[in-house]
């Protein structure tokens, strides 16, 4: 697994968000941006960590980022999950793993005494140059927004 790290230049992507319309890197030039990784849309964790920037979206918007969402999950789990918990930002259906690839959060995973490969429950914090800022490793799901504020602030 080659995960991105801070000042890496994060590679142009394209893919299909809940609703089928293709979002790129280019979209966010001169924005900056928090892209979160999560394993499946829908399960305890993923849900708590996403209804956290949900709810606290208006304060990180005011800090000038945009989010982004992005799991293997299909359009339509995509967009059950959006609408489920009225998400206010774009969640990518990675499906191919191309982003996911190319931020490097695939690998092998360990959950009670399983190994398999999976998502890495990672976040990035990306400039308005497309530059990694911050990544961070270590999500914590139900107080995601104050992890990322703290950073920044």
């Amino acid at each position: 697994m080659n995960t991105l790290k801070q000042g890496d230049k994060v590679p142009n992507f394209s893919v299909k968000d809940q609703d089928g319309n293709l979002v790129a890197l280019k979209d966010y030039k001169g924005k900056k941006l928090i892209v979160f990784f999560y394993p499946k849309a829908s399960t305890p964790g993923c849900t708590a960590e996403a209804c956290n920037l949900r709810d606290n979206y208006k304060v990180l918007q005011d800090k000038g980022f945009e989010i982004l969402g992005v799991s293997a999950d299909s359009e339509k789990r995509q967009t059950n999950f959006k609408n489920k918990y009225e998400f206010p930002f774009p969640l990518l259906a990675d499906e191919d793993k191309d982003v996911i690839n190319a931020f490097g959060v695939w690998g092998t995973k360990k959950f009670m005494g399983k190994v398999y490969d999976g998502i890495h429950r990672k976040t990035f914090l990306i400039d308005e140059n497309g530059v990694v800022a911050h990544v961070i490793d270590k999500v914590k799901t139900k107080d995601h927004a104050a992890q990322i504020l703290e950073i920044i602030e």
